[in-house]
This record gives C-alpha cells, sequence and structure tokens, in this order.
C-alpha cells in the first residue's frame, strides 16, 4: 500500500464518510458560505480524496477557510458530508506536524467564564483523535 494510499484510507477512518457516495451535484459548494475564497470547493475535495491525491489538499488553504458549519452537510442529497472529509484532512495535518493532543486532564485549565463550553466541547472532540 502506498503512503498516499493509506492516508487517503487514514482521512475515510477518521470521518467516517464513504466519498464514493458523491455524485457530483454540487449542491455542498453551492450553498458554503466561504466557497468564494477556497482554492478547493467541497464537491472537488472529495474528488481529491477518491484519487488518493492527500498531499494537495495539506496544502490547499481551504483547510483555513471552512468554517465547519456543516451548510454542505445539510444540502447533501448523498449524505457524504464533505466537512467531515474536510476536518479529517485537518486532523491529518495536525499529527503530522506532531501538535499535542488535547487531553480530558487539560480542559480545566482551558476554562474561562468568558468561553462558551459549547466551544471547548468542540474543539475536545476535534483534538482528541
Amino acid at each position: 500500500m502506498s503512503n498516499q494510499l493509506s492516508k487517503s484510507h487514514l482521512i475515510k477512518e477518521i470521518s467516517g464518510v464513504d466519498p464514493r457516495k458523491c455524485m457530483k451535484c454540487g449542491k455542498c459548494s453551492a450553498s458554503c458560505p466561504g466557497v468564494a475564497a477556497m482554492d478547493i470547493k467541497p464537491h472537488q475535495f472529495i474528488s481529491y480524496v477518491l484519487q488518493d491525491e492527500i498531499d494537495t489538499l495539506l496544502r490547499s488553504k481551504s483547510l483555513e477557510i471552512c468554517a465547519s458549519c456543516f451548510t454542505c452537510l445539510e444540502r447533501c442529497p448523498r449524505d457524504v458530508k464533505p466537512a467531515k472529509l474536510i476536518d479529517a484532512v485537518r486532523q491529518l495535518l495536525v499529527r503530522q506536524r506532531g501538535e499535542s493532543l488535547v487531553t480530558v486532564d487539560e480542559i480545566p485549565e482551558m476554562l474561562d467564564e468568558e468561553v462558551p463550553g459549547q466551544l471547548l466541547v468542540s474543539a475536545f472532540r476535534k483534538y482528541r483523535r
């Protein structure tokens, strides 16, 4: 198995998404609020995963632009969940950089009455993988 193929497999595993279900209707990209600034649109992101072009995705500015608002997820008629694929590529990038992951024990140190609890829960889910 090639390195690229293993990255693609890992992204599918992290996201829990089957990108083969995508029919390229473009509804995800049409509804994305950040699509104008993206170099790789949500529907294209799926194609890159299918084609095992993961290194291109890792360099994409779309990783920073995607707000994880899940509008694409709601609009997809095939339940492909492009935002989850984008998040999985972000996770792969974090792992490659060797950045530390958040543990349960570290959360109390992050508590601040100005920070919404939902933000902390979301961050924990995202960075504990």
